[in-house]
């Protein structure tokens, strides 16, 4: 149970930032996060509002059923209300616990994502041409801007590899469900006796780093120029204007030739590699916090096969949580990817609910207590 005290103080915040926003003396350097704040404490004023009533008439139900000059009738329908109180009390009081929940700071974060063609051959490329399309459309709906750092072709018009920024609203607490192996399962235009073959390809959504996130010095990065191969005309082919950097203390090593300055190549590699270096920290991290408890969707490895597209069935199915939709074009298209997605999101919050402590949660509440002051 939440006590009344700490729900009345969402309420007291609410109200608080309401007539400090509304003023227009905001400092400019706190606006956004105050604003974004604001909103998020919006959602949860009815359901905290709901909570206190619910407490009160619990309250008010308790002493009718206690008070022995009430007669029969009287305490036979107190109870039934109060059962009924109970029931939508541990709805509330749930939805409120999971915006309580501690927070992944990286869920604000801008994303870079990364697709690779694995087994399958050709037809693995024109599956990563697929997905992308797939989240360029899914960019498009959620106004996220999506720019393409680098593109590796086949020859059979898919993509060996493209890599990717996408930049919006809480991009990375969308997409990073996006993580693992796709499989696709289908009947390649190049097969004459119409045999189903599955490829797959591998989705790695990193967080973007910026540079107070994680400090890359110099003396850890050896940067070696090369001449630039593949199409681009001349003046890509003919100077050392393709960059690749190591990060030696991992050995993460990144390369760019996309663009023709060499500068430019330099300083999107140096995005992808702080991104890289994070990712591989912060999974790190979270290894060793969840190796007592299941608290996340999959095992978040990489290799991990999280989800089939089978287009003879016309189905998506995502293994982590035993969903399939019937709705294959629609899901390829972007218009039932939220779908998916809640679900996904959903089933991640009852994890944490589950290994939560009344510690844990306590403990959230006073750091965010300890925000609202400053």
């Amino acid at each position: 149970m939440i006590p009344i005290d700490k729900v009345i103080k969402i309420l007291e915040r609410h109200d608080s930032l309401e007539k400090e926003l509304s003023t227009g003396k905001v400092d400019p350097k706190s606006l956004a996060k105050k604003s974004k704040e604001y909103s998020d404490l919006k959602k949860m004023v009815s359901q905290a509002k709901q909570y206190i009533e619910f407490e009160k008439n619990k309250e008010d139900l308790n002493n009718i059923i206690k008070d022995k000059k009430n007669d029969k009738e009287m305490v036979s329908l107190a109870e039934k209300e109060l059962k009924y109180v109970e029931e939508n009390r541990e709805k509330n009081e749930k939805i409120l616990k999971i915006f309580l929940l501690p927070k992944d700071k990286d869920d604000e974060k801008n994303t870079i994502v990364e697709i690779r063609a694995g087994t399958g051959g050709l037809e693995a490329t024109l599956f990563v041409s697929d997905l992308f399309r797939m989240y360029e459309k899914v960019c498009t709906k959620k106004k996220w801007v999506m720019e393409i750092i680098s593109i590796s072709k086949s020859e059979a018009g898919g993509f060996k590899e493209i890599i990717f920024s996408v930049t919006g609203n809480d991009v990375y607490s969308y997409m990073k469900y996006e993580s693992g192996v796709h499989r696709v399962q289908r009947v390649p235009d190049t097969e004459t006796q119409g045999r189903v073959h599955t490829s797959a390809a591998t989705v790695a959504v990193l967080p973007e780093a910026e540079e107070v996130d994680i400090q890359i010095k110099d003396s850890e990065i050896r940067v070696d120029v090369f001449r630039s191969g593949g199409p681009g005309g001349q003046s890509v082919n003919t100077t050392d204007s393709a960059v690749r950097i190591t990060h030696l203390p991992s050995g993460v090593v990144v390369s760019q030739q996309d663009e023709k300055s060499q500068h430019k190549n330099k300083a999107k590699a140096l995005k992808i590699l702080r991104a890289r270096v994070y990712e591989a920290e912060k999974r790190k991290r979270d290894q060793e916090r969840s190796k007592n408890r299941k608290s996340q969707i999959g095992s978040g490895d990489r290799s991990e096969r999280i989800r089939t597209y089978n287009f003879p069935q016309g189905r998506v199915t995502d293994h982590r949580i035993n969903l399939t939709l019937h709705k294959l074009e629609e899901f390829l298209n972007g218009d039932i990817h939220e779908e998916m997605n809640e679900n996904l999101r959903l089933k991640e919050q009852n994890l944490k609910l589950q290994n939560l402590t009344w510690n844990e949660l306590y403990a959230t509440f006073r750091n965010w207590c300890k925000n609202f002051k400053k």
